[in-house]
């Protein structure tokens, strides 16, 4: 049974990242990248569907405490025990070229026995690899082979067999330490040399701590702001720059449901809005590592745009379920690939100008290729803005005229605009003004309900989502116009339980799937935002300390919060609770 969602932490190289419970076990690991197949995988069943622990050897009478080495994303787990203390360093060095995940035990006090235990499963927990005993460069490492992947175990006291499990126990005095390291290769590749970690590993340190200077300290909740960007720059593809929505699938948003979906995707939305914060917080060298990454994904014909594409800008997602899998507390199916990359969601292209537009204040400039691409997918919806879609949810039910997808298709006519009046491009902007001017109309007179004085969710109805907070804070209204002011009213009424946002009412039906839902985290981070453009800033602080305070202890977010049974449900970390709470901060500044 894996841990509560909140008892994990994050480790990454910017190429995969590995999820690591407090009991000192990698429950989830994809090599080499994000989207990978999983080698340890007990995350979504048992420790025989592959898992990696150091920790004390008698669980009994030990507490753990976790922290990142400063501003890193270096992990240690201190575990207290009746007889000593034990200190467990977790890092992937990064910028070397390697796959290397790096695992350093030490005792601090007394001595303490401790249990080693190396479970290697290929394709998500379902290949049992051969597994032998080799020598490279004078050292004797344990490899694991399957299909194309190749681990190798490398330290100075390697486990042996039991029944498929390769386990040991050692103990350690005050003062002694051991490191041991996992390393990933293709299968026909030779085994590379096992090398000294030392000084890959403060050089890592090091470029961590560096990044984070930029991050400005004239923030509420400062720290936890900056881990939210060391997170989501951890969930960013150092190669490509594509920034997966999370490095996790099939956590469940319903204990024991179905709503389980993989997030290890590029979607458009999720990395605009990424790019935003991490704009808006000073980070403008990511821009232009993300428009080249748009750039590739996008190519081709504008009616083929898509909604989200692999980390290397890849189309084809196909979804499939895993039925060999359990499921996160028994949440099935277990799916990899997502079946949403087919769906119109109409709003995505007004995101994406936005962090365009902000990329181009921030400095980044423009180039004849990335306007040329721009304008070519603005005229593209100028031909279709008008039909029905899935909406920013994924909503699985039938195409609506979604409320929240008008307001951004006018932000993407709206930055078009502007980026030829205050900018010089060149493009039919007399037609998007009209066009733009027509969305805006349509969207006051179809998606407002004005007997009760609020926005809906779509035409068709007079229920409300979540995602209309974000009319203020787009510039589509004012955030003080009476039918701002009611929409957030209306939200709270019909959506906030508990003291958190859902995004809609599931029992409608809307979305077409069984079983209900948390509160949606970024939505709470949106009504923040919200009550500060509305000028209800002691709201806006009372919200913005309480979601906060929901973060587990390393700083992380998952995509939504069960308040009545207090735990973190939904794939973790999720940008999209990260990303949200950087933006509600800098509206607060």
């Amino acid at each position: 049974m894996a841990l509560p969602i909140e008892d994990y932490a994050l480790v990454g190289d910017r190429g995969t990242a590995a999820l690591i419970g407090r009991d000192g076990s990698v429950d989830w690991l994809c090599l080499p990248r994000f989207d990978s197949p999983a080698c340890f995988a007990a995350l979504l069943g048992d420790r025989d569907n592959g898992r990696w622990i150091i920790a004390p050897a008698d669980a009994e009478g030990v507490e753990s405490t976790r922290r990142y080495v400063g501003n890193s994303a270096i992990l240690e787990t201190t575990f207290t025990t009746p007889t000593g203390v034990l200190v467990l360093r977790d890092v992937m060095p990064t910028h070397d070229g390697r796959a290397d995940f790096v695992r350093t035990v030490r005792c601090s006090e007394g001595s303490v026995r401790v249990a080693h235990e190396w479970v290697v499963r290929f394709d998500y927990g379902l290949v049992r690899p051969w597994v032998t005993r080799q020598e490279v460069a004078g050292h004797e490492v344990i490899v694991a082979t399957a299909g194309p992947d190749k681990l190798m175990l490398h330290g100075p006291r390697l486990p042996r067999a039991v029944d498929g499990h390769h386990a040991d126990e050692f103990d350690l005095a005050v003062g002694e330490s051991m490191t041991f390291s996992t390393t990933w290769v293709r299968s026909w590749h030779d085994l590379p040399e096992p090398v000294p970690f030392d000084d890959r590993i403060e050089a890592t340190r090091v470029e961590h701590e560096r990044w984070a200077l930029t991050c400005t300290d004239d923030i509420p909740h400062g720290d936890l702001v900056r881990r939210s960007l060391l997170t989501l720059r951890l969930m960013t593809h150092d190669e490509t720059g594509g920034i997966v929505a999370a490095p996790t699938t099939s956590l469940p948003e319903d204990f024991g449901g179905e709503r389980n979906w993989d997030y290890r995707f590029c979607w458009l939305r999720d990395a605009a809005l990424t790019l935003e914060s991490l704009i808006g917080a000073g980070y403008t060298d990511e821009a232009q590592s993300w428009r080249d990454w748009l750039l590739r994904a996008v190519a081709g014909d504008p009616q083929d745009l898509q909604i989200m594409y692999g980390i290397d800008g890849g189309r084809q997602l196909p979804e499939r379920e895993l039925d060999h899998l359990a499921g996160y507390a028994g949440s099935r199916p277990v799916r990899i690939g997502n079946g949403a990359v087919d769906q119109r969601q109409t709003d995505v292209l007004g995101e994406v100008m936005i962090a365009l537009e902000d990329a181009r204040k921030g400095g980044l400039e423009e180039t004849p290729q990335s306007w040329a691409l721009q304008r070519v997918l603005v005229d593209e919806l100028a031909t279709h803005w008008d039909e029905p879609d899935h909406g920013i949810w994924e909503i699985r039910g039938p195409l609506r005229h979604f409320t929240h997808s008008r307001v951004m298709v006018w932000v993407a006519f709206d930055r078009a605009v502007k980026a030829v009046e205050e900018h010089g491009f060149d493009g039919p902007v007399d037609h998007w003004r009209t066009l733009r001017d027509r969305v805006h109309a349509e969207v006051l007179e179809r998606g407002y309900d004005a007997e009760r004085g609020t926005f809906t969710q779509h035409y068709d109805t007079r229920e409300l989502d979540a995602s209309l907070l974000n009319i203020p804070l787009v510039g589509f209204l004012p955030g003080d116009d009476a039918r701002v002011l009611g929409t957030i009213r209306a939200i709270e009424e019909d959506l906030m339980h508990d003291g958190l946002l859902h995004r809609y009412r599931t029992q409608t039906g809307v979305d077409g799937l069984e079983g209900g839902e948390h509160a949606f985290l970024a939505c709470s981070f949106w009504l923040v935002s919200a009550y500060v453009a509305a000028g209800r800033r002691d709201d806006a602080h009372a919200l913005m300390d309480r979601l906060c305070a929901l973060a587990n202890d390393v700083g992380l977010l998952s995509e939504e919060y069960d308040a009545v049974a207090g735990r973190m449900a939904g794939n973790f970390p999720q940008a999209f609770s990260h990303l949200t709470l950087v933006q509600a901060a800098l509206a607060l500044r």
